[in-house]
């Protein structure tokens, strides 16, 4: 328990001295500190020990969560106050290392299925769930292009992801940059059933670790989610790359991992202790 205490006190102490003075001036960002505020507004509780996914619920104002890997597999509705409202165990899945949550305009509910911190599996999934019809429920699996070692040596584990969303008739996943050469890579593929080779579409350099994404509902903006920082990007003519960085803001909030838009500006951030911080911005202000 001591040991457990001092690491996340390391860790904390390394989120609090992140900062976007690099990203606003040498990689495009604006700094968002006049813009955004960040409050918490409640803390989970019971059968969620590790919030790491955060999807928001069709119809309502509550948000679905779940635990990481190696935990029951279910899905559990919570309020802003982390008040559980209900519980789903989901049956004919596995929760191996489940990562990250992302909603498609269908309303289908998709949990990323592929943590992969050895860099050794080869079960990598994505359960694409149809929560009014689970019987229609389907698996997407993938396997990443160009690695051939399982695992790779040390500096080449860069197979490891936690963050994706939906987006058009695809789903968008971004490495964890792991490796030697802190890249995070963009893939892409497409929202259906079967198993597909993935090759990286695009790369940046973030030196953080990227634990979630999401994008917004007018689908303008898209955002990721690390240890110490959420940065935020324009999406130009309808493509998700990294050319356009917009936003950069510092979010020192332990081990933060579960991401989602509550609407087209504001957004709902959790830590696997259990926090829930709301980030919102200052109505009136201009968009640059």
């Amino acid at each position: 328990m001591l040991k457990s205490k001092l690491i996340l006190w390391l860790f904390s102490l390394k989120t609090s001295l992140c900062n976007c003075h690099t990203e606003v001036r040498k990689e495009g960002f604006n700094d968002t500190r006049p813009l955004y505020s960040i409050t918490q507004t409640g803390q989970m509780a019971g059968p969620i020990t590790e919030s790491s996914g955060l999807a928001r619920v069709a119809g309502k104002e509550t948000f679905w969560t779940h635990n990481d890997g190696g935990s029951v597999p279910a899905l559990y509705e919570v309020d802003l106050t982390g008040r559980l409202i209900s519980s789903r165990e989901l049956r004919g899945v596995q929760n191996v290392d489940w990562e990250d949550l992302a909603q498609d305009a269908a309303g289908n509910l998709h949990i990323g299925d592929f943590g992969n911190n050895g860099n050794d599996r080869r079960d990598l999934r994505i359960y694409r769930i149809n929560l009014k019809n689970p019987a229609k429920s389907e698996t997407i699996r993938f396997q990443y292009g160009d690695q051939t070692e399982f695992p790779p040596a040390l500096p080449d584990r860069i197979y490891d992801c936690e963050a994706f969303f939906a987006f058009g008739d695809s789903l968008y996943l971004f490495s964890k940059n792991r490796g030697r050469d802190n890249q995070v890579r963009l893939y892409v593929l497409p929202n259906q059933a079967g198993t597909h080779i993935l090759e990286a579409k695009a790369s940046t350099r973030i030196k953080q670790q990227v634990t979630a994404a999401d994008v917004a509902p007018d689908g303008k903006t898209f955002a990721l989610l690390t240890y110490g920082k959420l940065l935020l990007y324009t999406i130009g003519n309808g493509e998700i790359n990294f050319n356009q960085p917009l936003y950069c803001l510092k979010l020192a909030r332990k081990q933060t991992e579960g991401l989602v838009f509550v609407n087209n500006t504001d957004l709902l951030v959790t830590n696997e202790q259990g926090e829930i911080h709301l980030i919102v911005r200052e109505r009136g202000r201009r968009r640059e």
